[in-house]
């Protein structure tokens, strides 16, 4: 060959250049293990609480017509969090930051009550304290439990408590009383909880994915928007649904128009939708991070608009590290795929479950419009 002929190869489109290109691709392709699969059952309790080492726990007022939930850690756990909304209120976040020199906490507490509701923390942090749980400073020991809030202070429950408002109260009960069953819908942090046309609440999902993490969601839908496409009956999550876990009515062989415009509660009533999800994969504070990010994309799958400047969107990532990570990046890739899938499912769920409160006006139930599947 000329040192002319290796010139013209050296430049060639057809040649050289697009054909080693190719030869990189195709090496990195032999070397790329297969992403893990999505499994299609759910966990066998389709609850946060399949990612094992976590319980969860509500408590709630009628009359205040508002509650708290604590997702307790048994033991601590890497958390991290990434906030979508332009609203938002908590405790602690900064905790989490990758660069942060904590990287496991003891709880994560969501509320209503707004501003108020971050009271709730206090009281998972006063009962994990009373058991001997805490970062360790010497001889003393210290709960470390961020947290986040909804706004439900204009669902017309009665909101004149006095000096101090009673999430704190609440919050303890909530941990106190945590465990690996526990209800769905107008409980807990969304007992008052509501979307622009539906009642909104607690929901949950999970899923296993085929290498054998489990991954799993808790959402609290208080959104400024829709759950639902136009005013249903079928759920943005549709794709999403698992065994009829919210109806099994499908999704509409084409959206109606009016459907995909911006529809709002305004805003004189502030919004959020808070998620706790979980996986037993051992990951780093920083992956925990990435998870957190990647599960945003179910809140804009099943809620929609979403990450409003009227919400307060908020994901927790947990990590309980139970399974190490055979490839950093293919399972955190198939574990956070999966993850944002069970935060759709669960925010339907929420919806789904809900029950309507029991004041004139009160944003009706979904299963009040549509009891049954078709």
């Amino acid at each position: 060959m000329s040192p002319a002929d290796g010139a013209a190869r050296a430049i060639d489109p057809g040649a050289g250049i697009v054909s080693g290109a190719r030869s990189l691709h195709a090496a990195a392709d032999d070397a790329a293990p297969e992403p893990n699969g999505i499994a299609v059952t759910p966990g066998p309790l389709n609850l946060l609480t399949d990612v094992a080492g976590i319980r969860v726990g509500h408590a709630d007022d009628s009359r205040l017509a508002s509650g708290a939930t604590a997702i307790v850690f048994e033991q601590p756990t890497v958390v991290s969090i990434d906030i979508g909304g332009g609203g938002p209120g908590t405790r602690e976040s900064d905790l989490l930051d990758p660069a942060r020199t904590v990287d496991r906490i003891d709880a994560i507490t969501l509320s209503g009550g707004s501003a108020f509701g971050l009271d709730a923390a206090s009281g998972v942090q006063a009962y994990l304290r009373s058991i001997g749980r805490g970062y360790a400073v010497g001889t003393a020991r210290i709960p470390l439990v961020p947290a986040a809030i909804l706004f439900d202070l204009l669902n017309s429950g009665d909101k004149d408590w006095g000096r101090y408002p009673p999430y704190r109260e609440l919050g303890f009960a909530a941990a106190e009383t945590a465990t690996t069953r526990f209800a769905l819908g107008s409980v807990g942090a969304g007992f008052g909880a509501t979307t622009v046309n539906f009642k909104g609440g607690i929901g949950s999902a999970s899923a296993v994915i085929e290498g054998g993490f489990t991954v799993a969601a808790l959402a609290a839908v208080n959104a400024a928007g829709t759950v639902v496409v136009g005013d249903g009956p079928w759920f943005w999550a549709a794709p999403f649904e698992q065994n009829g876990e919210f109806g099994g009515r499908g999704f509409p062989a084409q959206v109606p128009p009016a459907a995909l415009l911006p529809r709002t509660k305004g805003a004189p009533r502030a919004n959020t939708t808070l998620v706790v999800v979980a996986t037993d994969a051992a990951l780093t504070k920083a992956q925990a991070r990435h998870l957190a990010v990647m599960a945003q994309d179910g809140l804009a799958r099943a809620i929609h608009p979403v990450h409003t400047p009227l919400d307060g969107d908020v994901v927790f990532a947990a990590a309980t590290g139970v399974r190490p990570l055979a490839n950093p990046v293919f399972d955190l890739m198939a574990i956070g795929s999966a993850t944002a899938q069970a935060v759709s499912r669960a925010i339907a769920r929420g919806v789904f479950e809900a029950t309507a409160l029991p004041f004139p006006q009160a944003v009706p139930s979904y299963r009040t419009r549509f009891p049954s599947p078709p």
